[in-house]
């Protein structure tokens, strides 16, 4: 009778075996980190115009719920502040929420603020006499204008607020 030897099962990673899934480990991770970042920077223009285009409906909103101007202010890094002119502060939204690396564009340029009327339409005028926006392009400050998917929010004449990429095609429905 021949004898048979068992053969021991092996359990477990070698050590070639486990460097060899490091290194594709590591090469895999070096490739994607750059896309990656990317896209959490673009995450962050589409964050800080889907808070915007929130703010400008609530203060549309509210001056039409309150029957009263209200106001919508804006700064360059995109903290917003819904208002009743010369009065308290309804809703607030820093930039530190999740757009930090953010820059807004305002048309016409030097413009920060959006008054609302008791109907939900635009003002002529801001309570400071000044002109309102009516378009705000949004903008990473870190990524290259290639990389950057930047986005764009215009106010309409009847105060609707719509956001549009600049960059789309002209017969798509997401072009401004």
């Amino acid at each position: 009778m021949l004898n048979r030897r068992s053969h021991s099962l092996q359990n477990g990673f070698s050590l070639v075996e486990l460097m060899i899934g490091v290194v594709i480990l590591a090469i895999l991770s070096a490739v994607a980190i750059p896309s990656f970042q990317s896209w959490l920077l673009n995450t962050q223009i589409r964050n800080a115009a889907e808070s915007i285009s929130n703010g400008l409906q609530r203060a549309r909103s509210e001056s039409v719920g309150r029957n009263t101007d209200i106001e919508f202010a804006l700064s360059a890094d995109s903290t917003w502040v819904v208002r009743i002119p010369g009065g308290a502060d309804i809703e607030t939204r820093s930039s530190n929420e999740g757009s930090k690396s953010v820059a807004v564009t305002f048309t016409p340029p030097g413009t920060t603020t959006v008054t609302y009327n008791g109907f939900g339409g635009i003002k002529g005028a801001n309570a400071d006499t000044s002109a309102p926006f009516t378009r705000i392009d949004v903008d990473s400050t870190e990524l290259s204008t290639a990389e950057s998917q930047n986005l764009a929010i215009t106010i309409g004449l009847g105060g609707n607020v719509r956001m549009c990429d600049p960059n789309a095609p002209g017969g798509s429905p997401r072009a401004c």
